[in-house]
């Protein structure tokens, strides 16, 4: 570990007295370090990333912390090889934290965006993720989410053309099944369970986010999608901070369609089935 305590004091002035691995990425190693004027940090490398990788994260993390919502932690370094973030000790799930979670998400979702999409292409885990803003976020999510993947995952055997036909006939039904226009709201992108953590004070923090300006229903789904603690609770405090459009339970398989292509895509396994699965539902 002496070649990254090196690369963090040279990035952030301060001594480093030691380091310590941190379970759980697979992505990015993730070393804990512990500085010389008390503060604790992680620093996240991957050798050879893909360019603007840890610059796409930074200022998506960034972003998502002003919209004073849901806790960030802050960046306090980063260049084309490494990510350096405030320290979040982590606690075990708590039904109070799920509650403080709900809202808190809730405000950063309201804060919204300029636009449904960024101003740069960006990142969900290692995979590409298209950003080019369109006016509404039915033709943003099939042009710039689900077509991109379907069409990958087809090239890698992922899916069957019934399946893949299945989920062209949802996206060309996007406008009915989209619901109701609700402007752009500034979403995490990537709100499975392992981006969550749970820390100190019933604060429950966001990380590694594919952060641009979407739907809300979005990071819900997400969350739901693989599983996170308390869900219900989380769901319930959210809606009353800033109550659900009608039928959005309905709408919650054509927003886990992209996420379960990006999986068939980088997985393989059943997650094309799945994706097909849902789109089945949404047209029954």
């Amino acid at each position: 570990m002496a070649g990254t305590a090196a690369r963090a004091e040279a990035l952030l002035g301060v001594g480093v007295v030691s380091t310590t691995p941190v379970a759980g990425g697979d992505i990015c190693t993730a070393t804990r370090l512990r500085m010389t004027d008390g503060r604790n940090a992680v620093i996240k490398t991957r050798s050879q990333a893909p360019a603007g990788f840890f610059r796409r994260e930074a200022e998506g993390l960034r972003w998502l912390r002003e919209a004073g919502g849901a806790p960030v932690p802050e960046v306090l370094a980063v260049d084309e090889e490494c990510l350096v973030l405030d320290w979040v000790e982590p606690v075990r799930p708590s039904a109070e934290a799920a509650d403080q979670l709900g809202r808190s998400l809730a405000a950063t979702h309201r804060a919204g965006a300029e636009t449904y999409g960024a101003e740069h292409d960006g990142f969900v885990g290692l995979a590409p993720l298209p950003n080019r803003p369109l006016p509404t976020w039915a033709e943003f999510y099939a042009s710039r989410r689900v077509m991109p993947y379907l069409r990958a995952a087809v090239d890698r055997a992922a899916l069957t053309t019934d399946d893949a036909e299945a989920i062209e006939q949802a996206m060309r039904r996007i406008h009915d099944l989209a619901g109701p226009e609700e402007g752009p709201a500034r979403i995490h992108g990537d709100l499975w369970s392992g981006n969550v953590v749970w820390g100190g004070e019933q604060q429950v923090w966001l990380i590694d986010p594919a952060a641009h300006g979407g739907h809300r229903e979005t990071d819900l789904a997400m969350l739901a999608l693989f599983g996170i603690p308390h869900l219900q609770r989380i769901l319930d405090s959210y809606d009353e901070v800033w109550p659900l459009a009608d039928g959005w339970r309905d709408r919650v398989a054509l927003h886990q369609l992209h996420p379960l292509l990006v999986h068939a895509v980088l997985f393989g396994g059943g997650y094309g089935a799945r994706a097909a699965a849902a789109a089945r539902a949404l047209l029954a």
